[in-house]
């Protein structure tokens, strides 16, 4: 497994679509109802899906496109701010290992290019398989967020964690 994260290409966008719009796709923890199917390519078309305050690369295994992750700014004080990530990786890849790769490497990605001291991931309490990947990857579980996500018609409890630049030597 030689897992690499890279920018996005115009033919990955399908790919891309049915991880976001394909309920059998997404998984339990991330359907979220029917979305603009051209937003992709919107986004795609408009910054390459690379921006200031955040973005998405693939993630791949040799030529396979194995899913996505994407971050983006949230402000943590009126000078600071933090990097929020997620994932999604395609089902027959999910259980072997990748996602824990790929947010490794998109962690020190992010340290390494930005002045960042936290990278953060959210998920939500019942997402066991998210949970070990996150603390594989190195995070550390900092508390539960009570009904932080709607999703399903149901408002969830959300666990947060983190990565500091400091851990980065000791875990990452």
């Amino acid at each position: 497994m030689t897992i690499r994260l890279r920018s996005a290409a115009e033919d990955d966008l399908p790919f891309l679509n049915r991880l976001i719009n394909d309920p059998e796709s997404t998984g339990l923890h991330q359907w979220y109802g029917w979305q603009d199917p051209h937003r992709i390519r919107r986004r795609w078309e408009e910054n390459g899906m690379l921006h200031d305050d955040g973005g998405l690369l693939l993630i791949a295994d040799g030529d396979d496109r194995v899913g996505f992750m994407s971050w983006s700014k949230q402000v943590t004080s009126r000078v600071a701010y933090c990097w929020e990530m997620g994932i999604i990786v395609a089902p027959e890849f999910r259980g072997k290992g990748h996602g824990t790769r790929a947010q490794r490497l998109l962690v020190r990605y992010l340290f390494d290019h930005s002045p960042v001291n936290r990278v953060q991931a959210t998920t939500e309490v019942s997402n066991m398989g998210e949970q070990r990947a996150l603390e594989k990857a190195g995070f550390t579980r900092e508390g539960v967020l009570r009904g932080v996500g709607f999703r399903a018609g149901e408002w969830h409890d959300g666990v947060m964690y983190a990565v500091i630049r400091a851990d980065l030597d000791t875990r990452i």
